[in-house]
């Protein structure tokens, strides 16, 4: 992985074989504290049986989509990731991948958050989620179809990790949080995850320490980030800011977590 500057912002150079990928925490608040959703994945595949959060990789139907999204376009976008062009894609990645994977589709129509108006329509869009893993279907023709803008506005930057060399398969991966929005209700998709579920970032640690769950370096640090704030509004406000990562050290960069100046779109 090389690495250079301009104008004082670090870049990264994806190597050959490192694919671009996003993952999404989507929070609520709970009687416990703040919950996150999390979905186990099938026991096949590179990583098989780990809890996540949603996410996936970058594919060439999340590119170019500036018109549909609201409220941040690519230069911003780009900016706040320290790259050159081609940021906004990983939020539109995470968006796909909420509502895959999630059922929650991070979007606005006529002016609010999207929520379905009845059960109809409610299965009208589990159709299209079927149809959008399927691959028959893709989120640019959903949004217009159906007079949608992604809600990009909403999604905010969390953190950036690149896979070691000593994985199985490596990821340069975004992290993204968002609340969950009302109206919609998160169900884990059979056919992406075994189980999909909200629970506070205190519990998930705790399966992980009782050996309940299987979770890796990404995920079990950001669990304990989240894990250090009362309330999702405290959490969202020290992200607008960058306050939530802290300093990253050595131990932490060697397992992937980048060092990357965070920054907030001008």
């Amino acid at each position: 992985m090389t690495r250079g500057t301009v104008k004082g912002r670090h870049l990264t150079a994806e190597s050959e074989g490192i694919r671009k990928a996003a993952t999404v925490l989507l929070v609520r608040q709970g009687v416990g504290g703040i919950e996150v959703f999390m979905v186990q994945r099938p026991g096949r595949g590179i990583f098989p049986n780990l809890h996540v959060f949603p996410g996936g990789k970058v594919d060439g139907d999340d590119d170019g989509l500036a018109h549909l999204c609201h409220g941040l376009g690519d230069p911003s976008a780009s900016y706040i990731l320290g790259i050159d062009s081609g940021g906004l894609r990983y939020w539109v990645t995470a968006i796909r991948e909420c509502f895959e994977e999630c059922g929650v589709l991070l979007a606005y129509r006529s002016g609010s958050l999207f929520e379905p108006a009845s059960d109809a329509e409610a299965a009208r869009f589990e159709a299209y989620r079927n149809a959008l893993i399927g691959g028959d279907e893709s989120i640019a023709s959903l949004a217009r179809r159906e007079n949608l803008t992604l809600a990009t506005d909403r999604v905010m930057y969390f953190s950036h990790w690149i896979t070691p060399e000593s994985a199985p398969a490596r990821f340069d991966t975004r992290f993204f949080v968002t609340a969950m929005p009302k109206g919609q209700r998160a169900v884990g998709h059979r056919g992406e995850t075994v189980s999909g579920s909200w629970i506070t970032a205190n519990d998930a640690l705790a399966n992980f320490d009782a050996d309940r769950w299987q979770m890796i370096h990404p995920t079990l640090t950001t669990l304990r980030t989240v894990a250090r704030y009362s309330n999702v509004a405290e959490l969202l406000g020290a992200v607008s800011t960058g306050r939530h990562l802290g300093e990253v050290s050595d131990a932490l960069h060697q397992q992937g977590l980048q060092r990357d100046r965070f920054s907030i779109a001008p």
